[in-house]
């Protein structure tokens, strides 16, 4: 069943972006996203007339289920979904491609696909002959690895850097034992960047928040002044965070999430 998103402020003053799954919905909490995240959010509105969007390593299809999932009462303004793509949401609650940023980013990533095929094949027979990870190619082109454990990734992604030193364009997004490849100028950060753009807000008025490594280029000063993680983050990120005196919430998962739009936004 689709959600509306809320009426749209008069002129958008802030952005907030925040991760999915880890981050903002947890599957073993009831409810999956605390309620009160949803009234805070209408405050923004009103407040500082906050656009929002979710920003996931899902499918559209799958975060689409991950509206259900979570309950929303309304939709997000946007959505970065695959780490890459952007879509808006239209006042009946259907979502619909930024066209021109999508398009951009599926011919570069077909680009650099074809440059670099010698040496992905390279990595599927490195990774096939040292580890029990799975090589994964999906009908609609995407390529990538999924491990067994978090300590295998880790591995695995140490030799990726090795192998595709001379590649430099040709990017990678990795989530626990998860690695989608594509083209390094397209990730949650760049995705985040254009939304703003659109928006006409500079990285002063963004604020984002996540909890993973495909997070990272997204809680950067650059693209957020802004930035947080839950305190279920994986370590790499709350380091991360650290450096840039961001704010690691003491509360996980979505009661984090508000634990920082309080700490920024009180």
């Amino acid at each position: 069943m689709l959600v509306s998103p809320l009426s749209p402020p008069v002129s958008a003053q802030l952005l907030l972006s925040f991760d999915f799954d880890g981050t903002l919905h947890d599957p073993a909490s009831v409810p999956a996203i605390d309620p009160d995240f949803f009234c805070l959010i209408e405050e923004l509105r009103k407040t500082h007339g906050a656009i929002w969007g979710i920003n996931t390593g899902r499918s559209m299809h799958h975060f689409a289920h991950g509206l259900v999932e979570g309950k929303f009462p309304f939709a997000p303004d946007y959505a970065v979904v695959c780490e890459r793509e952007i879509y808006v949401s239209k006042p009946d609650g259907h979502f619909v491609a930024e066209k021109s940023w999508n398009q951009r980013c599926a011919r570069d990533i077909d680009e650099i696909f074809a440059k670099a095929k010698k040496v992905m094949q390279k990595i599927r027979e490195h990774i096939g002959h040292h580890t029990g990870a799975h090589w994964m190619e999906e009908d609609d082109g995407s390529i990538g690895i999924i491990a067994r454990t978090t300590e295998e990734m880790d591995w695995i992604v140490t030799e990726v850097k090795k192998l595709t030193i001379n590649h430099p364009l040709l990017g990678w997004q990795r989530s626990t034992i998860y690695l989608r490849f594509g083209h390094k100028d397209y990730q949650k950060g760049s995705a985040l960047a254009e939304v703003a753009r659109l928006h006409q807000l500079s990285s002063e008025l963004v604020f984002a928040i996540g909890d993973s490594h495909n997070d990272l280029e997204m809680l950067d000063h650059n693209v957020a002044q802004k930035i947080a993680c839950p305190a279920n983050a994986v370590s790499d990120v709350i380091e991360h965070i650290r450096r840039q005196n961001g704010y690691v919430c003491r509360r996980t998962h979505s009661q984090g999430v508000i634990e920082a739009l309080e700490h920024f936004f009180a």
